[in-house]
């Protein structure tokens, strides 16, 4: 009985400290980033999210889970200092989901276990507060969110009859008086309005349910597995597939010869087709094909299949895949090809991306069938090969890079494929002024492409000057351009556009 106390005592004095954590962080929260820009808040707010967590862990003793699961959330969140991306939110939130499986030991042992946490704990994160809050949990709970009502009942007395000897005070002494009308009401205020309130609720939701997680329960299935399920059908047998790979190999074998001829081996193209014309007709229509031929792969080599152990068709599908990569190989030679004749967008870069993406997910099919994996192992694979593509996306400066490659690759500076394309380089934003510098000075002095190249270097300089100097808004990548600038010594006098003339001052 004694023992039951003293662990009743302990888990409401979590709970305590789970509410009191909860509402620090709201307070935290609503000073780093309501009404201000994104930037390094968004790291400190997630590093003082992932220091409560370990807190947690650590009042239950749990030391090791604990520091583990800070040193993933302060990992994942590293791109927010680089620039506070979509992305890069999308990563820091991954990072404090992990962090509060690991605190409560929830982190499931095998990898293919892990999206599946993460969704049982996403599910029933926006009804966790208020279900603890209107006590729908133990007993041991209500008694800790009873000691926090008194807490906060017990200063009502204080401020209430505080604020009435204020009051009396300021009619008594015009110091005092002084003092008091100095505080701005409408600061106050601003603490009542409405989408504050709601900005404080969803953050109070998300932080309560890292600070106590809870998964969505499993329900159980009986799964009888029937012999029938396990016998050959007729369009999707042993022969149907065997016969399938013979096709689709032999398909593919010609797509494989063309490409090894004219993209890798340098064969001459017909009469009235140039090598970029040829990659743009093939780069997507590849990609698709890729992606079919995986289905197939995953439907005729699936879990219990009748097929999976024979060797002819194992050896078929090793042939299959391999040629499966090489096609994404050369979906992305001919991307390549394509790039450096029409320039480098965005929307490309995005495309060979995938590509890469469609290869990794072919050879992990491969290693999926090799090593007797189930479809879960490979979902997880693919989602831990995604998210350290992603992780590498968030912490480059695209526009940087595709600006330097377009400027570097046009006519201008090379003498030949096609001019720069300055509108876009102007949807780049600031992170195209370095290759704006590089590019200016080879075109010629007071030429209209001249005159229009300087104008929106001077337009992208005035947008990251121009931004909030708020401290919470700063990012590393915008302070690298800001250094830029310094080191190459901008001057004031820039030339700008003003009634579709360029004018310098």
């Amino acid at each position: 009985m004694q023992s039951t106390t003293i662990q009743v005592q302990k888990k409401s004095g979590i709970m305590l400290w789970a509410t009191t954590a909860t509402i620090l962080l709201v307070i935290l929260t609503d000073l780093l980033v309501f009404d201000a820009a994104s930037g390094i808040n968004l790291f400190l707010t997630a590093i003082a999210i992932a220091l409560a967590i370990t807190s947690v862990a650590w009042r239950r003793r749990r030391y090791l889970q604990g520091t583990t699961g800070f040193i993933t959330a302060l990992t994942l969140s590293l791109p927010l200092i680089e620039s506070a991306t979509l992305l890069s939110l999308l990563l820091a939130a991954l990072g404090l989901g992990l962090s509060a499986l690991m605190a409560v030991r929830l982190m499931p042992a095998r990898l293919e276990h892990i999206p599946r946490s993460l969704l049982r704990l996403l599910l029933p994160a926006p009804t966790r507060l208020v279900r603890d809050a209107v006590g729908m949990r133990p007993p041991m709970q209500q008694q800790a969110a009873r000691k926090a009502l008194l807490w906060l009942v017990a200063w009502i007395v204080p401020l209430g009859l505080g604020a009435v000897f204020a009051y009396l005070f300021a009619a008594a002494n015009p110091l005092i008086e002084a003092v008091l009308s100095t505080v701005r009401m409408q600061a106050v205020l601003d603490l009542f309005d409405p989408i504050r309130f709601l900005f404080w609720l969803i953050v109070a939701t998300g932080i309560w349910a890292l600070l106590r997680p809870r998964l969505l329960r499993q329900r159980r299935r009986k799964v009888a597995v029937q012999d029938a399920a396990l016998k050959d059908s007729a369009w999707l047998g042993s022969a149907a597939i065997f016969r399938s790979l013979v096709v689709f190999n032999a398909l593919f074998a010609i797509q494989t010869f063309l490409d090894l001829a004219y993209l890798w081996g340098g064969v001459a193209l017909p009469d009235g087709m140039s090598h970029a014309e040829y990659a743009h007709r093939g780069a997507y229509p590849l990609i698709v094909t890729a992606l079919l031929a995986a289905a197939f792969v995953l439907a005729a080599m699936r879990e219990r299949s009748p097929v999976r152990d024979k060797r002819i068709i194992r050896a078929l599908v090793y042939l299959f895949i391999a040629q499966n990569v090489l096609l994404c190989l050369s979906a992305m030679l001919r991307l390549e090809l394509y790039v450096e004749v029409y320039s480098l967008t965005e929307l490309r870069l995005a495309a060979g991306i995938w590509m890469g993406l469609v290869a990794i997910g072919l050879v992990l099919i491969l290693l999926r069938i090799w090593l007797r994996r189930s479809n879960a192992w490979l979902v997880a694979s693919n989602l831990v090969a995604l998210t350290i593509v992603l992780y590498a996306s968030a912490m480059l400066d695209l526009g940087f890079y595709i600006a330097r490659f377009n400027v570097e690759h046009s006519r201008e500076l090379i003498g030949q494929d096609l001019s720069i394309d300055l509108d876009y380089l102007r949807l780049l934003g600031p992170s195209a002024v370095p290759a704006l510098d590089r590019l200016i000075p080879r075109l010629n002095q007071g030429s209209p492409s001249w005159a229009d190249a300087v104008a929106i270097r001077s337009e992208l300089v005035g947008e990251l000057l121009d931004r909030p100097g708020d401290w919470r808004g700063w990012s590393w990548r915008a302070q690298r351009l800001k250094d830029y600038l310094v080191m190459h010594a901008v001057a004031s006098a820039l030339p700008k556009r003003q009634n579709g003339m360029v004018v310098v001052r």
